[in-house]
Formats: structure tokens, sequence, C-alpha cells
């Protein structure tokens, strides 16, 4: 069996890996494009969207075109996106995100292999990458219907989830620790108390929010270009084409995907993306205030706050013995400024669309598909390695209340802004209880003092 088998396109002939399903426009953009081979490909996400939009469109066409899309056609296409779908022709899709910008490219490599495997199953050369996997769609509308799906499927199947996985234990954290107060803290001094389940129910509601925020930006990303074509006109498809294979794309995923209403917006601008990463932005910036959280109240585990524990996962020095480390936050609050930085790019590539045309998709996909990735896969492990085992240290908790110097808010209804302000200095001055300054100065007897000053109320 030879090394290689010939391929042909427009341009000539190409030598293809024999064993490798791609075809002759996959192969000179592998040659052509040797930056970040085997580790920047376009992500198994857009492949998987690439599965979809070609069964949905050869089940329209067969139904829009059935002299064109014939059964036998549909039925070994179908089959072949099935196995896309499935991840299981994975390895036949080899190019890198650093391609043409509007990824013409990987268009034609599922274009190739969809082709080619459903030719296998056929028997006989029976379908065309072109005309037949192709038929009534242009790179130009299914690389952004690619990203669309693929972007909505990361949102509700794997942002969306983790999410409300740390709000359950958010939750549970709450009930578990009603009635502990503690000393609250801004600017990270001192302030008045504040319970710790209020401070966790910060956090969960922050989660909550942050969900909302995704949910809001997924109608707008269900809308789907295909049908499009090359600028927008819906040059050689057919009519109706647009709303039934968006029909097709819903029934496939079990979304509510549908055709946008201007092809020339959904083909030019990215702003669906945009706005939907920067609802995935603002989550990595409540996951990082919270990592932040967790890792200074869990700081010690003697000369810090040392409020609350954490799980011990593993050694965290290789020359202190017995120093463990806040490593969860550490990586929660690591993907947080990834995704922040992604958040540029997926900015500035939707800012160049030129004319009818978007040319950065590949790289605002890639960093769209990799903050949903990374936030996901790092909520989950934050949960199950911290956070569910998050425990109050009520002792140090109490003691860091009662020798709070804020406490002496609650004798401002008694003795005056100015005067609780004269007892805090005094206290710390003199290293001395608010109660002994507070005497001391003249402005409340001890009784008094007992009578009307209780932290524990204050929340």
């Amino acid at each position: 069996m030879s090394e290689y088998r010939i391929e042909h396109d427009s341009m000539g002939e190409v030598k293809v890996p024999a064993e490798k399903l791609w075809g002759a426009q996959t192969q000179r953009s592998h040659e052509n494009f040797p930056i970040g081979v085997g580790i920047e490909t376009m992500p198994a996400e857009i492949i998987h969207a690439f599965g979809i939009l070609k069964r949905a469109a050869a089940a329209a066409n067969a139904q829009l075109k059935p002299e064109k899309m014939t059964a036998a056609k549909k039925d070994v296409i179908t089959k072949a996106c099935d196995e896309v779908i499935s991840g299981s022709l994975n390895d036949h899709f080899p190019l890198v995100v650093w391609q043409t910008g509007s990824g013409t490219q990987s268009n034609m490599n599922a274009n190739e292999v969809i082709s080619n495997r459903a030719n296998q199953l056929a028997g006989e050369k029976l379908t065309h990458p072109n005309d037949d996997v192709n038929m009534s769609q242009s790179s130009n509308d299914t690389f952004p219907t690619a990203m669309h799906i693929a972007a909505v499927t990361s949102l509700e199947d794997k942002v969306l989830p983790a999410v409300n996985e740390l709000v359950s234990t958010f939750k549970r954290l709450e009930k578990e620790n009603e009635g502990v107060v503690k000393s609250g803290r801004t600017h990270l001094q001192d302030a008045v108390p504040i319970s710790f389940s209020q401070e966790i129910s910060g956090w969960r509601s922050s989660l909550e929010r942050d969900a909302e925020l995704i949910k809001l930006s997924l109608s707008p990303l269900k809308e789907l270009a295909l049908g499009g074509t090359a600028v927008g006109t819906g040059l050689n498809a057919p009519k109706g084409f647009d709303v039934l294979v968006a029909e097709k794309v819903a029934e496939l995923t079990g979304k509510d995907f549908r055709t946008a209403e201007n092809k020339f917006h959904a083909l030019t601008s990215k702003d669906e993306i945009v706005f939907a990463h920067g609802a995935l932005k603002a989550l990595a910036a409540d996951l990082m205030k919270i990592a932040n959280d967790v890792r200074w109240l869990a700081s010690g585990p003697r000369d810090g706050l040392g409020e609350i524990t954490i799980p011990e996962n593993e050694p965290g020095s290789s020359i202190m013995p017995g120093k463990v480390n806040p490593t969860q936050c550490e990586a929660v609050t690591m993907v947080a400024v990834q995704v922040m930085g992604n958040d540029t790019a997926v900015g500035m590539a939707a800012s160049q669309g030129n004319f009818e045309l978007n040319v950065f998709m590949p790289v605002a996909a890639y960093n769209f598909l990799q903050s949903a990735r990374l936030l996901a896969e790092s909520m989950h492990s934050f949960n199950i390695h911290c956070v569910e085992g998050l425990k109050a240290n009520r002792e140090k908790m109490a003691h860091n209340l009662h020798n709070s110097l804020m406490l002496a808010t609650a004798l401002n209804p008694y003795i005056g802004y100015e005067n609780a302000a004269k007892t805090v200095k005094k206290a710390f001055k003199d290293n001395v209880s608010l109660k002994e300054a507070c005497v001391a100065l003249g402005f409340l007897t001890a009784e008094k003092f007992d009578e009307v000053f209780h932290p524990e109320q204050m929340v």
C-alpha cells in the first residue's frame, strides 16, 4: 500500500497521507500554515458543530433539491456526519487556528472528510466535497454558524452546569453557617460584623447573576448565518433553505436555533460572540474575587486570617516541610486572567470585519471556546477539591470579631461618631479593649456599655 495517495483540486494534484480522509485543500492548508501544529488546532467543538451543520444541510437539501441531494447521497453523508459528531474522526481534522480568517480551509476539511468517508460507506465515489457536502453553503456562512453552535453548546452544556454545581455547594454552606458572626472587611481593613452565611450568600448570588447574564447572551447566539452563502445574498441556496436548515440544526441539538434575520449582519458582525464572551468575563471577574476571598480567609495556618479551613490536597513546597497552599484558588485565578485576556482578543477580532465578511473568526472562536472550557473545568475542580470541604473556624472568627475596633460603630447612637472615633484611637494606642477605652474616656459606664454593646446583633 502506498504511503500517499493523489488528490486534486482546482490548483492541481496533491499528495495526501494514504490513511487520512482529508483531501487536497486540507493538505495545502496543512503544509502552508505550520503555525502551532498539534497544539493550537481548530477546537473540537468547532469540528463537532461542522458535523451537525453538514448533516442538517444534507437533510434540508434532500427536501428542497432532491434531484441533487438524492436519498443515497443523503444517507451516506448523514452517517459520515454522525461519525464527525461523535468525535471518532477527530484525527482527520489537523488544521490549525492560524489559517485563513474566514475558516474556509476548516470548512473544506469537513467537506473532504465527510465526502471521502461517505464514499467509503457507499463503496463507490458517490459524493463530491463541494458539490454535495457543501451544497447550498459557503465557508462564509458555515464557519460563523459553527461558531454559534459551538458557543451555545459550550455555554449551555458546560459552563452553566458548572456554575449551578458551585451555587449548590454555596447554598449548603450558607445553611451550615447560619448564626456564625465574624468581622467584615472593607479596603482590606476591619469593618462592622457580618454573618458568615451572609458573606457566602454574596458569593452565591454573584454566580447566580453571572448565570443570568450568560443566559441573556444565548438568544442572539442561536441565530444562524447558514443560508447567507458567500456575501449574505443566499446565492446558490434554494428558497427557504435558511429557515429549514436552522430547524434541522435545532432538531439535532435539541436547542432552539433559528435563522438570522439579516444574513449581511450574520456574516460580517461578531457582536453576539463579543456580548456572550463579556458575560464569561463577568463570571471570571467574580470567580477571581471569590477565589481570592477563600484563600485570604484560609491564610495561615497560624500567621494569617485563618477564619476558614480548606482541603489539603498536595504538599505545597519543595523546601518547607508541611506547607500546604490554596492551589485550587490559584488555578481559578489564573483561569480568570486568561479569560480576561481572551476577551480582549475576541473584541479585537470582532472589530476587524471588512465589507461583507469578518476574517478573524478562527481566533475569535478559539479564544471563546477556550474561555468556556477553562471556566467550566476550573469551577468543577474548585468545587470538588476546595469549596465542598470548606469549613468555618468558628473560634478564630469569634476571636477576630471581638478584637475588632470597628465594633465601636455600635456606639455611635449613644456617644456620637466623634467620641466613638476617640474611643477607637485610644483602644488602639493603649492596646486595650473598646470597653476599657470608652469607660476611661468617661463616655459610658461599664454597665451601660455592656447594655448597648452586642456584636452578634449587629448583622
